[in-house]
């Protein structure tokens, strides 16, 4: 309610439904009175037009909120990758730009990331798929709430909104048993397994601290020196879960 005045299947109901129509100009009310023949000027619009033209359409400002979910939740569960992280926050940037213009309902947002929250808590509690269940169940009454108003205009398809929360659910399943299959890996991979391994630096490495990628699995780590990300690196030692490594030559 309140974002459009008149919904029009063609530019002759949209002059019917407008003829005797109050406006303002120039904080002054006047009433439109179109007599025949009347004389119809297109304007095209800008690139700038366009640009919102386009972002302003429900679906594709779901989706570019759904991407920036995905990408900063994958950065924050891979530290250092950078790509996803940068690619997230400009996709929410534009979804709320977007937003601007759409009749947004604010739960549905609010459902959409407790979702993300529930998905993300199920990796850290391991509630044998309840946590999961409610994240698909919060994603999917979000996505059909996000818009309100504005009739069939401002409303995701139903097909759209079933194929998101099906591919969110098994990216976020995926994800959870990575993450599992990561953590069970860390207690069968000893001191021994892991020392003298090689990986990359994901960060740059210091003294005090940073990301290398060893034996397939993202670490934090320390050097003596500091070593630039994306050099090799050689696991020199290792104390609880931060790895000790060196340059390679």
């Amino acid at each position: 309610e309140g974002v459009i005045d008149i919904v029009a299947n063609d530019l002759d109901e949209l002059l019917e439904k407008v003829n005797g129509m109050k406006i303002k100009i120039n904080k002054k009310e006047v009433i439109l009175q179109l007599k025949e023949p009347y004389k119809i000027i297109t304007v095209e619009m800008g690139f700038r037009e366009k640009i919102l033209s386009v972002l302003s359409n429900p679906t594709i400002a779901y989706i570019l909120l759904l991407l920036g979910f995905y990408g900063i939740f994958f950065e924050l569960s891979h530290p250092g990758a950078i790509f996803p992280g940068v690619i997230g926050a400009i996709c929410l940037i534009l979804a709320f730009y977007a937003f601007q213009t759409l009749p947004v309902n604010y739960a549905g947002i609010i459902l959409i990331l407790l979702a993300m929250i529930f998905f993300v808590a199920e990796v850290k509690i391991q509630s044998h798929g309840l946590l999961g269940l409610g994240g698909a169940i919060s994603f999917f009454l979000g996505s059909i709430m996000l818009f309100k108003g504005g009739g069939e205009v401002f409303r995701i398809s139903p097909g759209t909104i079933v194929l998101a929360t099906l591919l969110t659910t098994l990216f976020f399943l995926w994800v959870i048993a990575k993450a599992i299959q990561a953590m069970k890996k860390h207690p069968e991979t000893g001191k021994e397994g892991l020392i003298g391994m090689e990986g990359i630096a994901r960060t740059k490495i210091t003294p005090k601290g940073g990301t290398v990628f060893v034996h397939g699995e993202l670490w934090k780590a320390i050097s003596d020196e500091d070593i630039e990300r994306g050099a090799k690196v050689k696991v020199t030692g290792v104390k609880g879960l931060t790895l000790k490594v060196e340059k390679t030559k």
